[in-house]
């Protein structure tokens, strides 16, 4: 379960992305509450979740290209002490008692540009620091293990520190957490960077990529089911403050808890995932997951019981992170390297740029018929949604099946990945 971890590289930087991660969700959780508890407004919940992950939709594409033409490592290290100078920012505003909405936007407007560029360099750099290819799919899933345990740890802490302190103490702790992730970043042993000499120009480069990843039914099913689930399913981090005060009745720790549960499912999920040796079977995992996130968002907009809402949160968290972890590691498995930054910033824009959409819908939309409805709906959504890919995944599978012959992932005997140096997708059309 934890092969990936015998590299040396990639254990440095799963420790220092650990303890960032937990800063990171604590201060998530700090900021949800603080614009609930200044403004009372759920469609201002949803703008601040729009400003946070716009850039990403915008910028993601053009990350993409940056991530395959220059230096991932550095990337990084920039995106990384950006990200301290943001935290440190919000939190001497939060902790002078000087933050007023728009500095909120403002501060979330400039985190989501940074991590246009970081989530997409990062999903391709993980790649880099794995010593045996095969242990790539194994990788993934620890990485959304790793990111779930913070999702666990971090939203709890915020909640007692919240209640105690106030919010700006968990900003100021996310602040100092990067420093573990710079310094994990500097310590990595890497073999030297040989840029690559390409030919094309940025808008053919971002052509081509687009070209190479909805040109693939397989690959462009993936990236539209990372959309869907993004657009219909994670509108409901936004909605969970107004579900633990006034549906719950509750305070900043009820918050922290339900965040726990759904990280505590998600944990689940990714380990789950962590212990699978082979990538065949993840398009039923995907069918399952979908419609169990789906159906637990319906049943959680209607619960007014604590324990049943925590209950529900673990279910949704479970099928939220291996819909989106075997859509990760699918798409990891199908790409050619020299377009592997191209194809994962198209990813990460499916997740990172419609959620902000999704948030400002699902925001407006509560505004008018109340936050129990609109999660309903979202649910609803987002079990209906994966049907095409149910109807069609037979063919789907016929088409990767060259592949997956090429990697030594089939017959389905098979025990995992192999031949990685042949890692191949279909070569792009002339």
């Amino acid at each position: 379960m934890f092969r990936a971890l015998s590299s040396r590289n990639y254990r440095l930087f799963f420790i220092g992305q650990g303890i960032s991660l937990v800063g990171t969700w604590m201060q998530q959780i700090a900021l949800s509450w603080l614009v609930y508890r200044l403004t009372d407004s759920v469609f201002l919940l949803g703008a601040v979740t729009f400003s946070s992950q716009i850039p990403s939709f915008i910028l993601g594409p053009f990350a993409g290209v940056l991530a395959d033409k220059f230096n991932r490592h550095k990337v990084l290290i920039v995106t990384q002490a950006l990200s301290m100078v943001q935290a440190s920012t919000l939190a001497v505003l939060v902790l002078t008692n000087t933050i007023e909405i728009w500095h909120v936007l403002a501060l979330s407007a400039v985190l989501g540009t940074i991590n246009g560029f970081d989530i997409a360099t990062r999903q391709a750099f993980v790649v880099e620091l794995i010593e045996r290819r095969e242990d790539m799919s194994n990788a993934i899933a620890l990485n959304s293990s790793l990111f779930n345990m913070a999702r666990l740890v971090g939203p709890t802490i915020a909640g007692l520190l919240i209640a105690a302190v106030g919010e700006g103490i968990c900003i100021l702790i996310n602040a100092i957490s990067y420093i573990a992730v710079i310094g994990s970043l500097l310590l990595l042993r890497l073999k030297p960077f040989e840029r690559v000499q390409q030919q094309r120009k940025v808008w053919q480069s971002l052509k081509v990529g687009f070209q190479y990843a909805f040109g693939f039914p397989p690959i462009r099913a993936l990236i539209m089911i990372v959309a869907l689930l993004s657009l219909f399913g994670m509108p409901f981090t936004v909605l969970l403050p107004v579900f633990a005060r006034d549906i719950l009745q509750g305070g900043a720790n009820t918050l922290g808890y339900l965040m726990g549960a759904s990280g505590f499912g998600a944990l689940s999920g990714a380990l789950f995932l962590a212990q699978r040796k082979s990538v065949v079977g993840l398009g039923k995992v995907i069918i399952f997951t979908m419609s169990v996130f789906g159906l637990a968002l319906i049943a959680f907009s209607f619960s007014e019981v604590l324990l049943l809402s925590l209950v529900l949160m673990l279910f949704s968290g479970f099928g939220m992170i291996v819909t989106m972890a075997s859509c990760n590691t699918l798409l990891q498995t199908l790409v050619d390297d020299d377009k592997r930054g191209r194809v994962m910033s198209l990813y990460a824009t499916a997740f990172m740029g419609m959620a902000p959409i999704g948030s400002m819908l699902a925001g407006s939309v509560a505004e008018q018929i109340g936050v129990a409805y609109t999660l309903a709906g979202c649910g609803l959504l987002c079990a209906l949604s994966i049907v095409p890919f149910a109807v069609n995944l037979p063919k789907l599978r016929q088409m990767v099946q060259p592949i997956y012959e090429r990697l030594g992932i089939v017959p389905e005997i098979a025990t995992g990945l192999q031949s990685a140096s042949n890692l191949s997708a279909p070569q792009e059309k002339r």
